[in-house]
């Protein structure tokens, strides 16, 4: 079935475009996006160098000189290709079958610095909210903040959570956190303000790997439990 979406389209800076679906976290838009990067990404246009899918825009960054050479212009040029190509009342989209990940996690004191005063606020048991956090089955939205960080949603209401007033100067790879309605996994040690409720020993980002990133847009994800001793053992492997 064939649905057709309005969007608002913009230019970031002289060489990249943007088209926006929408301003809130909607699995069907999103879905949406995912099929526009997967049609560009098997069928590139000439003078496109990159397609970045995100919650509800995608963006589109061309060669200005390209353009430039050929006295065509680009935001003209790349809308028309949009409306033409890409909008599904001339497509008929297919939904395609979802990778699923499943992702251990400890939610041990050691590796959650944040589990227990979230669980006081939220009125909740720390098991409580380990088991609401682990037993829903969550979509990769979109990567970015870092290579490999992967937005996921939704959490439980139960445990929606804001950022931190004051964010961490470093936050150990592989924490787990909530922020809103979403949850995520950092890659790397970075700088970061999200409900830390857990980590996990898998490596998130791989520059050495055939695919950099563990987790990519559209992929269903489960996290499971693990104990101090199991994380100690997985990560020594």
């Amino acid at each position: 079935m064939s649905v057709k979406y309005t969007y608002q389209c913009y230019a970031i800076g002289d060489h990249a475009l943007t088209f926006s679906f929408g301003d809130r976290i909607d699995t069907t838009v999103n879905e949406y996006i995912l099929q526009l990067f997967h049609l560009y990404r098997n069928f590139p246009w000439p003078g496109i160098k990159d397609c970045i899918p995100a919650y509800t825009t995608i963006t589109f960054v061309y060669d200005a000189l390209y353009f430039l050479n050929r006295k065509i212009d680009p935001i003209d040029t790349i809308q028309a290709l949009v409306d033409e190509l890409l909008i599904p009342n001339t497509v008929t989209h297919k939904k395609k079958t979802n990778n699923l990940v499943r992702i251990p996690v400890c939610y041990a004191t050691c590796c959650a610095p944040d589990l227990a005063s979230l669980a006081t606020i939220k009125q909740i048991t720390a098991s409580e909210l380990i088991q609401l956090h682990s037993s829903v089955t969550y979509r990769v939205f979109m990567n970015g903040f870092l290579p490999g960080f992967a937005y996921m949603g939704k959490v439980d209401e139960k445990i929606n959570a804001p950022r931190l007033t004051s964010p961490r100067q470093k936050v150990p790879a592989g924490s787990v956190g909530i922020a809103g309605d979403q949850t995520g996994i950092y890659p790397m040690e970075s700088p970061g303000g999200w409900q830390l409720i857990g980590r996990t020993p898998l490596s998130l980002f791989n520059t050495n790997a055939v695919k950099p990133c563990l987790l990519e847009p559209g992929d269903q994800v489960q996290f499971y439990p693990i104990s101090w001793n199991e994380f100690q053992n997985w990560s020594a492997q």
